[in-house]
């Protein structure tokens, strides 16, 4: 199989739906001839024209305003939002509308759009081309969550969310979308079914859980400490909303203890739902106390370089997170 970056998983992925389904459309800020800021869809618009790769204003509420419009007749929208930043002034179509139309309509509506975004830091973006969303939207029920860590599950999840009958948010993580690379098989790909976690190391000492970025430096950190005789398993999470209890139980259960990392703030980030959980359903399995590493509570992620890698876990800062777990 050929190895590709992660983002040209996403390209494949959008190009194969779209010669798929003649319904399914990409609509964002420059993703037409200029490819988008990060070239995610570079080269569709001149492989099936401007009717179906739209340039849109530098208006986020008319992208998901389309996008909804579009979906409740009949189409498969999928609209870029340029930085997972700027997705704030659509949140009142995203939460108000395209979340709820299909429970008060009792069924009779459904929203089948696709909301794409980079997020995260490690590219010297600053504040406002840096930053976290995911716990926002996983608190909203009616929304779908959806976080790639490798190519293959890249193209499988972008094709699964393109092809649901609900509102899918896909957030990727920017810093890795030429950085992590991965077997991908040629020709039409296979789906990734939402939903499901993935093993991608096994071990028997701690589990640790991640998803994204820090999915990529969690393996980079499992492979540091595994020469200090440290057998960690990775759970990749995949998809946040709706989330795999079972495989995060069945890894604690297997393991005793579990570090939780994310590049979100730690407050309130989506970990502390995860330990949540493990604490109401898993207390009884647990050997050492529920650790999370995370990004610091502070607004964002600076702009100077080395302040950037102060506030981003990496795979050193996470090597030392298992380690002093292991010791507990």
């Amino acid at each position: 199989m050929p190895e590709i970056t992660l983002i040209e998983g996403l390209r494949q992925a959008m190009d194969e739906e779209l010669a798929r389904d003649e319904r399914v459309f990409i609509v964002g800020e420059d993703v037409g001839p200029r490819g988008g800021v990060f070239r995610a869809t570079q080269g569709l618009f001149e492989k099936y024209g401007a009717g179906r790769v739209i340039d849109s204003p530098l208006a986020e509420l008319s992208i998901v305003g389309v996008g909804i419009g579009a979906a409740l007749y009949g189409m498969r929208p999928i609209c870029e939002i340029q930085f997972a930043d700027f997705i704030y002034p659509a949140l009142n179509q995203i939460i108000n509308e395209a979340a709820k139309i299909c429970y008060r309509s009792a069924g009779e509506w459904t929203v089948p759009m696709v909301i794409r975004a980079p997020y995260g830091g490690g590219i010297g973006g600053g504040l406002y081309h840096s930053q976290s969303v995911e716990t926002l939207f996983c608190h909203v029920p009616g929304l779908k969550v959806v976080i790639p860590s490798t190519p293959y599950d890249a193209k499988g999840l972008l094709k699964s969310a393109v092809r649901d009958p609900n509102p899918v948010l896909v957030f990727e993580p920017k810093k890795g979308y030429r950085l992590i690379k991965g077997e991908v098989p040629e020709g039409e790909g296979e789906l990734v079914p939402l939903g499901q976690a993935r093993i991608t190391r096994q071990g028997s000492d701690l589990s640790v859980i991640a998803y994204g970025m820090m999915h990529y430096y969690c393996l980079q950190a499992a492979e540091a400490v595994a020469r200090d005789g440290i057998e960690v398993e990775v759970v990749d999470l995949r998809t946040l909303k709706p989330l795999d209890k079972q495989a995060i139980l069945s890894s604690i259960k297997k393991t005793g203890k579990v570090l939780i990392v994310h590049e979100d703030n730690l407050t309130g980030g989506f970990g502390a739902e995860i330990a949540a959980i493990l604490a109401d359903e898993a207390f009884t399995d647990l050997d050492a106390p529920i650790r999370r590493l995370a990004g610091p509570d502070v607004p964002a992620v600076p702009y100077s370089h080395p302040l950037q890698s102060w506030f981003m876990p990496d795979a050193e800062k996470i090597a030392a997170a298992m380690r002093d777990l292991a010791a507990y």
